[in-house]
């Protein structure tokens, strides 16, 4: 989808030349989000206004779905490629609406059209319609204004984003509700996003991959989990951190590690007595209750001894729940601070999916060094 070849970016003239961007040579994968990484003054940004054509290559290639850019009419190329940036850019003298139907419009989109895709955008990043789309930006607060500017970079359906640190003013709790609200809807659309950040935990979250960047040159393009695991040499082990094995709790995700369809679960309709038999029969230490497919508590054979009624009335309520697409850096924290040995997943409509354990996460990432530990032999 997005092809660097051998891209080169020069300032200056003469002996005041600088070169920001150095040879830098990647692929990025129709679907995928890809982040930049890399102190300021790597080249990460300059990289990626190059990319539209906000700034001119010195020397090599970017080629988009087969086109080279600097063969492509720049206002055309801009139209249709999403971008986001930090300071987010709405216009504070137009209502949310407008700053979302700005480049639908100058695509001359109907107004039906355009109104629908507005509303679309605000009900899919849980900004209700009604109550935003005639608001002005200053009447937002900073994270709906992150929201309404993702909103915007969407607006047209481009096939490619390019966001340049867009949460990186945001306060931590309100960026990290933003992250999870784009990657949500990124595992919905599948957009190809070049995405600029000096976050080693950010990189991690949001990336399918990882350019890391020293000096205008690529250093390590890689998986999230390979540059934690294997980083390339000490500068990249020394940037994402001395605490990378912690690291690796952040991109590994409850899917890949839960039991899905666990044998302990019942549903609440039944009797105790009946529930009682089967955990003894099958040695259960406890057993999930579900009330239409989602879960609403867990009993143990000791709750269930001296009971003669249906399970759901005496299931113990889980403290927490975690989704399917949680990272085991969160599960383990819900595990710590309620004392919890297995948790329930469930997916986005809190329907039940699986059981994740503090086994199934040792056992995973047993796995993973070992399989590291063999690649290096």
């Amino acid at each position: 989808m997005i092809q660097y070849e051998k891209v080169t970016k020069i300032f200056g003239t003469g002996e005041d030349t600088v070169t920001a961007v150095d040879n830098v040579t990647l692929d990025i994968d129709k679907g995928k989000l890809v982040t930049f990484l890399g102190p300021s003054g790597c080249g990460k940004t300059t990289l990626l206004r190059m990319t539209n054509r906000l700034l001119n290559i010195s020397s090599g290639k970017i080629i988009i779905n087969g086109k080279n850019v600097m063969e492509m009419d720049p206002v055309k190329l801009r139209q249709s490629i999403g971008y986001a940036i930090q300071q987010i850019g709405l216009f504070p003298n137009k209502t949310i609406y407008e700053n979302i139907a700005t480049v639908p419009r100058l695509l001359k989109w109907d107004e039906k059209r355009t109104s629908e895709r507005a509303d679309e955008l605000l009900d899919m990043l849980r900004l209700e319609p009604s109550s935003f789309r005639d608001r002005y930006p200053v009447e937002l607060s900073g994270g709906q204004q992150q929201r309404v500017g993702v909103a915007r970079c969407l607006a047209a359906d481009p096939e490619i984003l390019l966001m340049d640190e867009p949460f990186g003013a945001i306060d931590p709790i309100n960026r990290e509700v933003i992250q999870n609200e784009f990657l949500r809807i990124q595992g919905k659309l599948k957009k190809t996003i070049a995405f600029v950040t000096h976050d080693i935990h950010e990189a991690i979250k949001m990336g399918d991959r990882i350019a890391i960047f020293q000096g205008g040159k690529l250093v390590q393009y890689d998986t999230p989990e390979i540059i934690l695991t294997q980083p390339r040499n000490q500068y990249i082990a020394d940037f994402v951190g001395a605490d990378r094995a912690l690291k690796v709790l952040g991109i590994i995700r409850c899917r890949e590690v839960m039991e899905k369809s666990p044998p302990n679960v019942v549903q609440g309709s039944m009797n105790t007595k009946e529930v009682l038999k089967m955990m003894e029969e099958h040695n259960w230490k406890h057993a999930v209750v579900l009330l239409k497919s989602r879960p609403i508590g867990y009993v143990t054979p000791k709750a269930l001894k001296y009971e003669d009624t249906e399970v759901r009335e005496i299931a113990r309520p889980y403290p927490v729940t975690v989704e399917e697409g949680s990272v085991l850096r969160d599960v383990m924290s819900h595990m710590l601070m309620y004392d919890m040995r297995v948790i329930c997943v469930t997916d986005e409509e809190e329907r039940f999916t699986g059981l994740v354990s503090l086994n199934h996460i040792q056992k995973h990432l047993i796995d993973i060094y070992a399989e590291d530990m063999r690649e290096n032999v």
